[in-house]
């Protein structure tokens, strides 16, 4: 029970990287045009498989819901980072230091679970092509994509609402460039053995699970591959299926380096650099690699262009994305 004497925290200091104030403007350049990049591409790709009646299918619906979590996954954390480097010291309510602790998690536990069926719809399609439309219709992918986003909801709740239980007495400056779960836990005054096992069991349960599943799925692609009889089938499909593979373990592996493990032990400035890579790197990696590598959604934005280029000069309008 908090003493009466002590002062309950209302916001908190991101310190971000104020290590490197000689950098500050090279590192916000940087961020903000990651953070176009990842944005743009994203939109194009929701706009381009949501007007293709070509795209429309369980698999490009799957990219078209990745490519919106995506957008708000890095749009949780980045606008408040470019701003850190801009002032050096942000503040940020306790209360808007939750929100946005449960959108990351809400977030960062939807992109597990869309990977993983991504994965399976991957798997159905090279080693079960004539079930595949059975197995994965469009009512099936649209149903598999509001599990997904129905869990991730019920899964950014408990870690949010057990670290806003916490007992916050000073100080209140958090070593990071977002409300993260483990900067937020060092700096309670209360016990967080209860609320830190909690959290390690459910990062096991989600992205373990996950990422084992989606190694599974992928294992058994491969041996698929290595059976098909054309070398140059076999390469394509192998190098689309590697690239999808190395987004994914470079999203899950970094994630897991912060989260399963009882408590942080890495210094604040390595957990600065690994959380870049999954709040700031991945989000851009994803449009690259499931769709500009993709023969068929390159197709669709030639198509797209041209009928909109058209489109603007018989009505003098067209489509935002590609004027």
């Amino acid at each position: 029970m908090k003493s009466p004497n002590v002062s309950t925290v209302t916001e908190f200091q991101l310190l971000g990287f104020q290590n490197l104030l000689e950098w500050q403007t090279l590192l916000f350049a940087i961020f903000l045009f990651i953070y176009f990049l990842t944005v743009t591409g994203n939109i194009v790709i929701i706009a381009v498989v949501s007007q293709e009646k070509r795209l429309h299918s369980p698999m490009y619906t799957f990219l078209k819901h990745l490519s919106f979590l995506e957008i708000g996954y890095t749009s949780t954390t980045v606008p408040l980072l470019l701003a850190n480097l801009l002032s050096q010291r942000q503040a940020i309510s306790f209360p808007a230091c939750i929100a946005q602790l449960y959108f990351f998690v809400f977030f960062g536990a939807m992109e597990c679970f869309l990977l993983t069926m991504m994965a399976y719809d991957r798997y159905l399609a090279i080693c079960s092509p004539l079930h595949y439309c059975f197995l994965m219709s469009p009512e099936i992918g649209t149903k598999l994509v509001a599990i997904s986003w129905l869990t991730g909801l019920g899964t950014g709740f408990l870690p949010s609402l057990m670290i806003s239980k916490l007992d916050f007495c000073g100080p209140n400056q958090i070593n990071h460039f977002f409300c993260d779960l483990p900067p937020l836990m060092q700096l309670s005054c209360s016990s967080v053995y209860i609320t830190e096992m909690v959290i390690f069991i459910l990062s096991i349960a989600v992205l373990c699970i996950c990422f084992f599943l989606t190694l599974v799925s992928y294992a058994v692609i491969v041996s698929s591959i290595l059976r098909i009889p054309s070398a140059s089938g076999r390469m394509k499909t192998f190098s689309t299926c590697a690239a999808h593979l190395a987004v994914v373990t470079i999203y899950y592996g970094t994630m897991i380096s912060m989260y399963v493990r009882p408590s942080a032990h890495l210094s604040p400035e390595i957990n600065k650099i690994i959380s870049v890579f999954y709040t700031v790197v991945n989000p851009l990696l994803n449009p690259v690699i499931y769709s500009l590598r993709n023969k068929d959604f390159k197709e669709a934005v030639r198509r797209a262009m041209r009928r909109n280029r058209g489109i603007c000069g018989a009505r003098g309008k067209g489509s935002f994305f590609v004027r």
